[in-house]
């Protein structure tokens, strides 16, 4: 399926009918299916509920990613979508808490250095291990904020470097971790069992 941010540019004008008409447009012409990803720490646009749910009725519509941490909203979509349509949690660090209320997954940063981890977690929500899942989850907190909002994908890329795998720099403008930011990232990683 493709994955399609929302449209920030002028997002003054970024309203929901304004939405509505870019996905419905994109959804029609698509041989594909289509995702919505909501984004707003990104994109300074945070997509309702309501406006979701209406996307969610496009049969090519077929699913959501949500990077916002509301579960209030991810809750409000899982109950009013059509049958069928896929609510997926943006983060890991929200990850759980989303599976409870019905999501089927998530699109993870995290899953890049922690993938056992994650595919843990989402085992244990589907077989009723919440004290396990709740322990997991809240072990991997600190680790998915220090990829995402804490260093960003140079830290994602440091932290690929550590589990032994290649990260490579990041792209300019973006510079890589200096060694204090890399030693910070590294005691957090380890506090978490991921190296």
């Amino acid at each position: 399926m493709a994955l399609l941010i929302n449209p920030c540019y002028y997002k003054g004008q970024m309203d929901n009918a304004g939405l509505t008409d870019y996905y419905t447009r994109v959804a029609d012409a698509s041989p594909i299916p289509v995702s919505v990803y909501n984004m707003p720490a990104n994109t300074m646009v945070d997509m309702s509920a309501d406006l979701v749910i209406k996307l969610s009725q496009h049969p090519n519509i077929v699913a959501v990613k949500d990077s916002s941490g509301n579960v209030a909203k991810l809750g409000q979509i899982i109950k009013n979508a059509r049958p069928g349509f896929q609510v997926l949690a943006g983060s890991a660090g929200f990850l759980y808490p989303a599976l409870c209320l019905g999501a089927i997954g998530g699109v993870l940063a995290l899953a890049n250095i922690a993938p056992q981890q994650c595919c843990d977690l989402i085992d244990y929500a589907k077989r009723g291990k919440h004290e396990e899942a709740r322990a997991l989850q809240l072990r991997l907190i600190a680790p998915n904020t220090a990829v995402t909002a804490q260093f960003g994908v140079p830290g994602l890329k440091a932290a690929m470097e550590m589990i032994g795998m290649y990260g490579g720099p990041p792209r300019s403008p973006m510079l890589p971790l200096g060694e204090d930011k890399k030693a910070a990232l590294k005691k957090i990683l380890q506090d978490a069992g991921i190296i």
